[in-house]
């Protein structure tokens, strides 16, 4: 039994089948992959784990408590938080502001722009930031803005924000999208430092095959909505139905 169970979702979309009789389950402190070629429903499933979208049928259980029916900020308090394909952060303030917020945010339970002020007087607040960037090895720009930071650096800090919430489950839309390469073997060594640092169970979706191969330990692949194979890395290369998903032929 995994932390996050999901078993049997469709969802459709008009006439369009976005996803159909999906299963996955989720390992507790393991990377988890859901990969697949464009169209496959790998979005649609993710918003269905974060409560953006409701199924037509199925359930998501995650740490024995159902997800369908949860708002977002609920989902979040179960312990589930989500890294975007585009960084989520608060551009005008400085880096340390922005992961002051989501530290006030879990003692008071909403996001609030003045909760910066009311926290200066906090040391403990300021300690658990300042750890928090210290561990995604951005402690030393805590006094830069937000907008400055490069794009590898705006992932570091979303990472950093949703970190500070103490998640169980950290799902990640597409992390190292639009970066260099350089910037994306940072992000998979970050990711890799957190996973030995913390408790925590990841689930990422992911086009860049080097991201994925690096990081999970199970890959998940759809094709046009439908569960294609799960399996490990070891197994999902040169896997026959994968080929035949990405390449558009079988391979013999």
């Amino acid at each position: 039994m995994g932390i996050l169970e999901v078993k049997g979702i469709n969802k459709r979309f008009g006439g369009l089948q976005a996803l159909g009789d999906v299963n996955l389950s989720v390992q507790e402190n393991t990377v988890h992959a859901i990969i697949g070629p464009n169209g496959a429903g790998k979005s649609t499933l993710l918003n269905v784990l974060v409560g953006k979208l409701i199924p037509d049928s199925g359930s998501v259980m995650f740490d024995g408590q159902s997800v369908l029916g949860r708002k977002p900020h609920e989902i979040n308090q179960m312990g589930i938080s989500r890294v975007f394909q585009t960084p989520e952060i608060f551009a005008d303030l400085s880096v340390f502001e922005n992961v002051l917020i989501p530290c006030f945010a879990k003692r008071d339970g909403s996001f609030k722009m003045q909760a910066i002020g009311a926290v200066t007087g906090h040391s403990d607040i300021h300690t658990t930031a300042e750890a928090i960037l210290d561990d995604v090895n951005m402690l030393d720009k805590r006094h830069m803005t937000a907008a400055s930071l490069s794009r590898g650096d705006k992932r570091r800090l979303e990472m950093a924000m949703c970190l500070v919430q103490e998640p169980k489950l950290l799902l990640l839309d597409e992390p190292t999208a639009g970066m260099a390469r350089a910037d994306t073997n940072n992000t998979i060594d970050l990711l890799k430092e957190i996973k030995e640092k913390r408790d925590i169970t990841m689930c990422i979706i992911e086009h860049d095959m080097h991201v994925v191969f690096s990081l999970s330990e199970r890959i998940t692949v759809l094709a046009q909505g439908m569960p294609l194979v799960e399996d490990t890395p070891d197994n999902i290369k040169g896997h026959p139905k994968v080929r035949e998903a990405y390449l558009g032929e079988a391979q013999v």
